[in-house]
This record gives C-alpha cells, structure tokens and sequence, in this order.
C-alpha cells in the first residue's frame, strides 16, 4: 500500500489553550500489534489494512510505541489495561482471577481463592490439543458443562463456585471455611507463567501439556491451595469426558470440551485509587468480557453494553452519546485479539480494517474534533505467527484538538515507532494524552 503525507509545520498549533477542558476518546485494540507475516507480503495486519480514518487521525496528531507493562513481559490482558490506565500494579499485583470474580458480581472475600479457566481439549497422555475447546463452545454447551461440575465434592471442607463466562472463558471460586487459601501457586495452563503475581504470556513451540499446580511458597496455605485446584481439575476431567455435550461434540467434529485450564490466582480483593481520582476525569466505559468489567468495577469506571463485540457501529453511536455525559469514554474492542490468538492474519486485517470503517468513521464524522483528544492504541500485541501475546510494542496515537503533528502517516508498528512520543511505558500513556486536553 503506498500513502503519501504531506505536512506543513509553520501552522502549528499548541495543544493548549483558554477553552473549556476537552473530551477524551481512549480506544484500546485488543491484541491489535502483530509482527510481519508472508501470507500478508511481509507486512502487518495493520500495514496490510486499508485504514484511511485511523491513518487521516494519524496525520493530524503524533504517535509512539509503548510497552504497556515493561519491557520483555508478554502481558495478559488484564495487568495490561490496568497499566494502561494509569496503574502501576507491577510490585503488588492482585491477580486476574480476582478480576474476573469481580467483572462476574461472585461473592469473594480476602482468603477465598480465585483462578480464571478455560475449557479446552486434552488429548492423550495429557497433551492439550486446543486451548479454547475449538473456539466454537455455545453458552448453553458451557452451561450444561458448568451445571455438571456441581456434584463435585472437595475434601477439606472446601467448597467452590464456578462460573461459564463467553465462549470457553470461566471463573473458578474455592473456599474453605475458617481457612485462607494462598494465591502462590502456579498455573495448570501451560501456555501462561506467574511472574511476581503478574500472568505472562509464554512464546511456546511444540506440544503444551496439563501442568499439576504447584505451591510457590513453602506455607500450609499455598499447599493446601494447590492440592485443591488439582482436586478439582481431575475430578472435572472424570466429569466432563463423558458429558452428553462432548459425547455430541465428537460425534459432529467438534473438539470436546474435556478439561479445564487454571490460572492466575488471587485471593485479595483490590485496594486501589478510583480512576476519576487518580486523572481528576470523570469516565464512561464501554467493555465486553468479563475480566474488563473487572477492571471497570474495581477502578469505578460506569460500564456501558454497545451491542455484542463486533458491533462496531452501535459502540461507536454509544460513545458520541456518553460523551455528551462524561469527560472521557474508554472503549475497549475486542476483535483482533482472536484471530492473532488463531494465527488468521487475513482475517485479522479484516477485522482491523472494519473496525476502521464502522467504528473510527463514525466517530471522525459526528464528533467535534477540535474540542475532542483521540488516544489509540493496544494492550498487547498478538503476533499471528506465534498464535499468543508476546512482549513486542504496540503503537500509540494521539490525535485532535490541535495536536502538534509529527510527520507520520499510518497507525502501523513500524511508523508510530518514527513519531514524536518515542518510547513510552503503559503507567504514562493517559496522563500524558489527558496533559494534552486544553485547560
């Protein structure tokens, strides 16, 4: 694709002025950065994309690359956002599972022990086939799976609440009466690390295998808490290899949704500063699963529904309305992450260039540019070629309300890398775009 980019510098306008405080749009593109691919001629989904209103707010503004957690981590979605607000959790992290118990209304306390879970596919001698079950698991197959899972008992008094989410994503609550359980455990995922109580991404190649939890310290509650999650996951296994919903499953093709993949534990509840306190900006959200109304709960942002999660137009009107309430609206948009997941690049350009025209479009057209900051950019990228998070950049755009220009063109990974913001850290990216409102 060639763009041509023309700019004049003697016009510039600083981004301050004796006007009422501006509007803020802040967009996060799930899993959007990606690495150069052959089957798209070397190049990104977002290079490969026809973009003309990401690339024209581009043009009017200045970009970036930013790590959103640091340097070297491939970050799960949820420490991600977190840093991408504002929130610099690195050292005292509380989990993602806690998150998810959060964003799904479940009754947790401090001491109770929460993991977020997939169904997934196990093979033989203990191999995972599929990760996600197929991609392909109806609520009402999980549900029935779910409802199964009830008859089971845990020893030690232990008691459990489990919850289907969207697709193959759970929630997994274990308590024992009188008793705290220990978020230092590792994963029975093997596709995810503990790192510092942060979930890390990890670059895998070859087979992935059901891991056993193990204690990550040496104390009867990080034990016992292990012990359980073990429990549970063998006995789900007797229970779901003989489910009426995997026995159909197998007979249509469909691969079975036999085991499930535990992760990111945590058994506190957070404690930290509420977003309208911490920016002085009152903010709207509009958000689709259930670890970003997690984070929309805990950090008090109003959580708004805009249709399902590839509505793109319907989040688009709802966020020209709720900006007629509130100071900023943070939309977080799900669609490219899957593809990168699933290794689609063609498909993930296409998401990429649909969310450009039913999304940005709309946007560009009915909201007052002049009095509006636009802040775009992703919480990870999701490299197609490796199917998982990894630890590369993402590009970040700041746009509007007379922005002094750099000279880039494209919203891609390899031209905001050229812009003005340089190389920028997650826990910065929204003060500096809020820094930039007139005052």
């Amino acid at each position: 694709m060639v763009v041509y980019c023309k700019h004049s510098n003697k016009n510039k306008v600083s981004s301050v002025s004796n006007s009422a405080m501006g509007k803020l749009i802040y967009v996060l593109l799930d899993g959007v950065g990606d690495r150069p691919n052959p089957k798209l001629n070397h190049l990104t989904p977002l290079e490969a994309a026809y973009t003309p209103n990401l690339d024209k707010l581009t043009r009017d503004g200045i970009t970036g690359i930013v790590h959103p957690v640091g340097k070297g981590i491939s970050p799960e979605s949820d420490i991600a956002v977190f840093c991408m607000l504002g929130y610099d959790l690195s050292s005292n992290y509380f989990g993602r599972g806690v998150v998810e118990a959060v964003g799904v209304g479940m009754n947790f306390k401090n001491g109770d022990l929460a993991l977020r879970g997939n169904f997934a596919t196990l093979g033989d001698k203990g191999i995972v086939i599929d990760r996600r079950a197929g991609r392909n698991l109806l609520q009402k197959e999980a549900k029935g799976l779910a409802d199964s899972l009830k008859k089971i008992k845990l020893s030690h008094n232990a008691t459990f609440e489990f919850v289907p989410t969207i697709a193959h994503r759970t929630v997994l609550k274990i308590e024992v009466d009188g008793k705290k359980l220990s978020a230092e455990i590792s994963n029975t995922d093997p596709a995810y690390d503990r790192i510092g109580g942060i979930g890390v991404a990890k670059e895998t190649s070859g087979g992935l295998y059901l891991q056993k939890a193990e204690p990550l310290k040496d104390n009867e509650e990080a034990r016992l808490a292990a012990y359980l999650v073990n429990e549970f996951t063998e006995k789900a296994i007797s229970v779901l290899k003989t489910h009426e919903v995997n026995v159909k499953r197998a007979r249509n093709g469909m691969r079975p949704a036999n085991v499930l993949l535990l992760r990111d534990a945590g058994n506190t509840l957070p404690k930290i500063k509420k977003i309208p306190n911490l920016h002085n900006t009152k903010f709207a959200s509009i958000l689709d699963m259930p670890v970003e109304k997690g984070v929309a709960k805990i950090t008090g942002m109003r959580d708004y529904k805009a249709g399902n999660t590839s509505d793109y137009h319907i989040k688009a009107k709802k966020t020209i309305e709720l900006l007629q309430i509130y100071d900023a609206v943070y939309i977080h948009i799900k669609g490219p992450d899957e593809p990168g997941h699933d290794g689609d690049v063609k498909l993930k350009k296409k998401i990429v260039e649909t969310i450009d025209s039913d999304f940005f479009h709309p946007l560009t057209q009915k909201v007052d540019i002049k009095n509006t900051i636009f802040l775009v950019s992703a919480d990870h990228s999701t490299p197609c070629i490796i199917k998982g998070h990894s630890s590369d950049p993402v590009p970040i755009l700041i746009s509007g309300q007379n922005i002094e220009r750099d000279n880039v063109c494209r919203f891609t990974e390899k031209e905001a890398a050229k812009g003005r913001l340089g190389v920028m850290m997650g826990k910065d990216v929204l003060s500096k775009a809020l820094s930039l409102r007139r005052t």
